[in-house]
């Protein structure tokens, strides 16, 4: 199963009215054009753009360079930032990108230098528009701590689920006996080949669709509890809310981490399911609540 089969299926299981709930799943806009070389060589690289929802603001969301990017996977990741930001519960929509290309092969990976390019190529042609792109260096109103916002907020989510647990040091690899395993690079690692191995204790899914649904199947059938993407890793998107606002304090970031792990923790045991569910459902209900009061018709 894919990534965007993955988020759809628990985007059907948040149980909203099937008229919103088609309308939900339909993208904003999607974009797809041919990048040629800066050198003026022949080779050029297929990129694309979704712009997912912007029912609670802006459509935010990242640029990823992978050779396998396809329309499905940058769907996918478009509307995990739509539920992502509605768990956070700051006022973004969901949105992005992907280049198929080997970032290596180019000298080139998404930071702070690419965002400076964006946002100058687009005051160009609309003025200084600094609000424009987030991530940006600080010399250009770029925050403090942004390259290691995410993995801060990952921490501050692990410290959330296990607020006075003892915690121990363990050998970082996939099936060791550990008491919190942090997938945080590729998707699809944990999957229904590895999944009975797992002997973790705790996942706390640093990196999107790390697990599949087989692998989630299995781990939740032996009692691992998993904190979802689109709550573990919003620490980014959060402190690029911050720049965004000009709010500098780090200190905030936790207490937004903190706030939502509390939420999604009351709605599992309101709603009688595990995490990735209650994530889900804040999410997906906070999203329809405002596009519903913004006036929203079948």
């Amino acid at each position: 199963m894919n990534a965007l089969a993955a988020t759809n299926r628990n985007f059907r299981q948040a149980a909203l009215d099937s008229k919103i709930e088609r309308s939900l799943l339909i993208p904003f806009r999607e974009i797809k054009c041919a990048i040629p070389k800066d050198d003026g060589t022949l080779a050029s690289y297929v990129g694309f753009r979704v712009q997912h929802d912007n029912a609670r603001g802006p459509m935010k969301g990242g640029i990823r360079y992978h050779p396998e990017v396809d329309p499905d996977e940058v769907n996918a990741l478009a509307q995990l930032m739509t539920w992502k930001t509605a768990v956070a519960d700051i006022p973004y929509g969901g949105a992005k990108g992907g280049i198929g290309c080997t970032p290596k092969d180019l000298n080139m990976g998404t930071n702070a230098q690419t965002m400076a390019w964006i946002l100058d190529e687009y005051s160009k042609f609309h003025g200084y528009s600094p609000a424009v792109v987030t991530g940006k260096p600080v010399d250009l109103g770029g925050s403090l701590g942004r390259e290691a916002a995410t993995g801060r907020g990952v921490v501050y989510a692990t410290e959330a689920l296990l607020e006075g647990q003892m915690q121990w040091t363990q050998m970082n690899c996939l099936t060791h006996e550990c008491d919190v395993l942090i997938p945080c690079a590729l998707a699809g690692v944990l999957n229904r080949e590895n999944a009975g191995d797992i002997r973790a204790k705790f996942i706390i899914e640093a990196a999107n669709h790390p697990t599949d649904p087989e692998a989630d199947e299995i781990l939740s059938k032996k009692g691992v509890v998993i904190l979802p993407d689109i709550y573990a890793n919003a620490g980014g998107v959060t402190v690029s809310y911050f720049e965004w606002v000009q709010v500098t304090s780090l200190a905030q970031s936790r207490r937004y981490m903190t706030k939502a792990f509390h939420n999604i923790k009351g709605l599992c045991k309101s709603h009688d399911c595990n995490r990735r569910m209650g994530a889900f459902t804040l999410g997906v209900n906070r999203v329809a609540r405002a596009t519903l009061l913004r006036g929203w018709e079948a």
